[in-house]
């Protein structure tokens, strides 16, 4: 088989989707000018996202390997080009959250299926952790391209204008490049097939049996409260720019950027050093850098530059530096991600990635929500704020998953339930 192709077919299928799932902050801010929406009701775009992507990963993450990894990634890539393709022609707030939920639902198909075919392209844990820290890296890289994407077809003299919808056919061309890239391209699945076909309900029991098990547990909540924390931060952060920094729309689209930069940075970066240094030794130290970081950048955003912005020239230093706390919480998710994966056995990676799509899902809404609320309730500053009390949960969720996936008899428990 030759890796290298599906390698880069992973690659690509990833950077399509980290455009459309993480351009639900841009949509936020454009939706409450172009439809006049308020910021709780724009805050439900991302639950149309999420809930969906957690919806679709329960009902067929343990059915997934039948269907096939390379099947279900083409089924996800043909639906959201489908739905790029409408979303110009019924520009409404309904569209844009049918749009959101079909990008859900296809990111559900992608993301397990990606995940799991990392197992099957990778020779070993540190093989995992490494390519999944670049993929990870590749997907902020994406966000990083979106965002000046989407504020190319922005016009800041007509904030009401629907202009910037007709960004979506350019991402339906892109979306079915990587249609037929993975078309062309094959999978050796056999090591992954079930040996013998399981009833669905048996299968999806598996699964259940497999997240109450108390090292996956505490990663379900350790992954939860990551997603929470980063959703709500960069979901925010376009309309933070906006309305707290007072940055023009287009501007306060591009200096979002920052947080991917940083964040896709941060990846490439621990993709090395796990590769050396135990990875709680990493993310701790990561999370504590997260938490100064916010105590020191949101107290700049009262400060102001006292003259008006017009860009990034004359942008204010807050927009500069809050953004960099991508690259502290950026190792965090692949990280745990791949310490779960890499202590089960290759049968179970489908299982597993659903449980991690579904609580992402679950995580990114909640945080998104919270943080509009706080936003339209109080202020952008407070609702930043508030990221100082999940990264405390986070911390200490870490430090008892680290202890249980130190613990051998957790091995045996896994090695026992796994295949079929």
């Amino acid at each position: 088989m030759s890796h290298w192709k599906i390698k880069l077919s992973l690659f690509l299928n990833y950077f399509v989707f980290a455009i459309l799932l993480n351009s639900v902050g841009t949509v936020i801010l454009q939706v409450q000018s172009t439809y006049g929406v308020s910021e709780s009701s724009a805050s439900v775009l991302e639950a149309f996202k999420d809930l969906s992507i957690a919806a679709v990963s329960f009902l067929i993450a343990s059915y997934i390997a039948r269907i096939g990894y390379r099947n279900s990634m083409l089924i996800g890539l043909g639906l959201v080009t489908l739905a790029c393709l409408l979303m110009p022609s019924l520009g409404s707030f309904t569209m844009t959250k049918v749009l959101f939920a079909a990008t859900g639902t296809s990111f559900a198909l992608i993301k397990v299926s990606v995940y799991a075919t990392i197992g099957i392209v990778t020779t070993d844990k540190k093989e995992h952790a490494s390519f999944m820290n670049f993929i990870e890296s590749f997907f902020m890289i994406g966000i990083l391209t979106g965002y000046f994407i989407f504020s190319a077809f922005v016009d800041d003299l007509n904030p009401q204008s629907s202009s910037w919808l007709k960004v979506y056919y350019l991402l339906a061309a892109i979306n079915a490049v990587a249609f037929l890239l993975l078309l062309s391209t094959s999978l050796d699945e056999s090591a992954v097939k079930p040996a013998e076909a399981k009833p669905f309900m048996e299968d999806f029991i598996d699964m259940v049996k497999l997240a109450i098990k108390p090292l996956v547990l505490v990663f379900i909540l350790s992954a939860f409260t990551y997603v929470l924390i980063e959703q709500s931060i960069m979901s925010w952060l376009p309309t933070y720019n906006s309305k707290v920094l007072s940055l023009p729309t287009t501007l306060s689209i591009q200096m979002a950027s920052i947080l991917a930069a940083s964040t896709a940075l941060g990846r490439f970066l621990a993709g090395i050093v796990l590769r050396k240094i135990h990875w709680f030794n990493v993310l701790a130290l990561c999370l504590l850098a997260a938490s100064v970081l916010v105590l020191i950048a949101i107290p700049l955003a009262k400060q102001g530059t006292g003259n008006e912005v017009t860009g990034w020239n004359d942008a204010p230093l807050a927009a500069f530096v809050f953004p960099i706390i991508g690259l502290f919480l950026a190792p965090i998710y692949p990280a745990i991600n791949s310490v779960i994966l890499s202590a089960l056995p290759p049968r179970q990676h489908g299982p597993m990635s659903g449980l991690i799509v579904i609580f992402s899902a679950l995580g990114g809404t909640t945080g998104s929500i919270i943080t509009g609320h706080i936003f339209e309730a109080y202020d952008g500053q407070t609702a930043f704020y508030f990221s100082l009390i999940p990264i405390t949960i986070l911390l200490t969720a870490l430090f008892f998953f680290n202890r249980l996936q130190k613990k051998p008899e957790t091995a045996i428990e896994f090695t026992a339930t796994g295949g079929h």
